[in-house]
């Protein structure tokens, strides 16, 4: 299962049930950033700003029951009690002990900038689960020992234990490095994007020159490594925004692949619902009896390649640092700022150039999404009704001219940096690692189609051609899915699948929604998480989030 935890910095869980009575999250302003000096000192209690003065007076009883009689996991549980006790929560990488032989990933929770012990595991998840009942096992303790009596007035939750900092214990490498090291992955995911694109294309020579800019999704699971999702293309349209849901307006390779995962993932879903058995062991999910929600299945992860480094503010030089008070202003507005992209052009938020385009069809750039999807999750607000939130452990760059990844590293990670407590349950900043890796793309390949959009997913029959400039297949598509032309990738052919999922899962209260907008809207989470990260983003001077005009969004089938 795809463990919904940061990668290095960030909160983590699964399997974490909704509760109405559960306070809101404050405001960010009122936390204390974890990456700031303003540090509680050892022997300090946690205790809130000023400006919160909802924290509960008693203990969450409810919540701790469930984990003690093992109905929550403890990634999930620790991740509850920070956001019911408003405590700043991370799960973060770390190095393994000395005297630990083989290969071992290690992870250790930071309470309010307090290291606890550290988890070791095989796998990430397994060591993220270690670390958690570690630290809960003596946060629990502390706090049942000296839980708040009903009838006092004080605010604020109990004072947490407070761990010294190790002692001089040798320490070798981390799990990261050893995973480098001994694991193929990076090795791997290459290798099976380029046979799958080889695959496809050795039956459809005539497309080959579509191959210029490539995203791959690859699932990595205990019987190997494979594609599940691929996109190529480099362009928007040139079609203005209609009430139709039948116009791709952004067939970037990313966007392009993304898409075609979410077919992955709607497949996938109508297995687990389907009521033959056999079926249903061949989807990829797994369902938590307490919240109903899927998660991928144990040992499975999913990992993003790109071609090349994606348009905007990861192509920002690399000796830029993320810190507004030693850099220009111009830098911080014009290169780690949201970037868009206007007809095939990239411009800053705060660019002039940009502000005198004119132009109807603007996306954000293929950088400023994945950003956001590793905060939001790659499923989107309409598959967030059935699964947890999506999130890529690695993102591989196969970009044979670039030498150094620290703008992705900076425009997809750092940049939100903080938010995480100020998202609603599931979400968080999923911090990916970021690595470049040979390129999955035959040298042959020349791309002279550079107006075409690949898309295939996993248990196609075959691959799909998209005009990027008109948003539709083209008339030598081999697979179309109507004289119209609409690609299997449209707002509309989602929302048809999304209908179909609500129809098997028997969730009658989704099939309510008439519009592909109001079935957005009613996943309020993940409306609370992105509403949260573009208010964030803002507010750190990064720029406005553009939309595309709701008309898009306003039609039914």
């Amino acid at each position: 299962m795809m463990m919904r935890t940061s990668g290095s910095r960030g909160s983590s869980m699964t399997h974490s049930p909704w509760t109405n009575n559960s306070p809101s999250p404050p405001p960010f302003s009122d936390f204390t950033d974890i990456n700031n000096n303003n540090r509680r000192s050892p022997g300090q209690p946690l205790v809130p700003n000023n400006k919160i003065n909802s924290k509960p007076k008693i203990l969450p009883r409810e919540l701790i029951d469930r984990y003690k009689r093992g109905d929550t996991h403890p990634v999930s549980a620790l991740y509850q009690l920070s956001q019911v006790l408003q405590f700043q929560l991370d799960l973060k990488e770390t190095v393994t002990t000395a005297g630990i032989s083989g290969f071992y990933f290690a992870f250790c929770a930071v309470i309010d900038g307090i290291q606890y012990k550290t988890g070791m595991g095989t796998t990430k998840k397994e060591a993220r689960a270690k670390a958690s009942e570690l630290a809960l096992k003596e946060l629990l303790a502390s706090l049942e020992n000296d839980e708040i009596p009903s009838d006092t007035d004080t605010v604020g939750p109990p004072p947490l234990p407070v761990r010294e900092k190790e002692s001089t214990i040798t320490q070798i490498h981390s799990g990261r490095a050893v995973i480098e090291r001994k694991n193929p992955i990076k090795d791997q995911v290459p290798s099976v994007v380029r046979e799958m694109f080889t695959k496809l294309m050795d039956n459809y020579p005539e497309f080959s020159g579509c191959g210029g800019t490539l995203a791959a999704f690859v699932m990595l699971s205990p019987t190997g490594c494979e594609v599940v999702a691929l996109g190529t293309g480099s362009s928007n349209t040139k079609a203005s925004p209609a009430p139709t849901g039948r116009i791709l307006h952004d067939s970037h390779a990313v966007v392009t692949a993304r898409r075609s995962l979410m077919r992955f993932l709607y497949r996938n879903l109508l297995l687990f619902f389907s009521n033959n058995s056999a079926l249903k062991e061949k989807s990829v999910f797994q369902q938590d009896e307490t919240t109903k929600l899927l998660s991928f299945k144990n040992h499975i992860t999913l990992h993003l390649y790109l071609s090349q480094l994606p348009k905007g503010a990861s192509q920002i030089p690399s000796q830029l640092r993320l810190n507004p008070l030693s850099i220009s202003a111009w830098e911080v507005n014009n290169q780690i700022s949201l970037h868009v992209v206007v007809e095939g052009k990239v411009f800053s938020k705060f660019s002039s150039s940009y502000e005198q385009m004119g132009s109807h069809v603007v996306s954000m750039s293929a950088t400023d999404k994945v950003m956001q999807w590793q905060v939001l999750g790659f499923q989107g607000a309409l598959l967030s009704h059935f699964i947890e939130p999506i999130y890529m452990s690695s993102i591989f760059i196969g970009d044979g001219s670039c030498s150094d990844i620290r703008g992705m590293e900076m425009a997809v990670n750092q940049r939100v940096d903080g938010i995480t407590s100020a998202l609603p349950l599931y979400y968080c900043v999923y911090r990916p690692h970021i690595s470049l890796v040979s390129s999955a793309i035959p040298s042959d390949t020349r791309p002279t189609q550079k107006f075409l959009s690949l898309n295939w997913s996993h248990e196609d029959l075959t691959l799909e051609m998209v005009d990027a400039l008109e948003g539709k297949s083209t008339e030598d598509s081999p697979f179309k899915s109507s004289p119209a032309l609409a690609s299997r990738l449209c707002k509309a052919a989602m929302f048809s699948r999304f209908n179909l999922v609500a129809k098997e899962s028997q969730r009658e209260e989704l099939l309510t929604a008439v519009t592909y907008r109001e079935a957005k809207m009613m996943a309020k989470p993940y409306q609370e998480a992105k509403s949260m990260l573009k208010s964030y983003l803002e507010r750190k001077g990064y720029g406005q989030w553009v939309e595309k005009p709701p008309i898009s969004d306003h039609f039914s089938i």
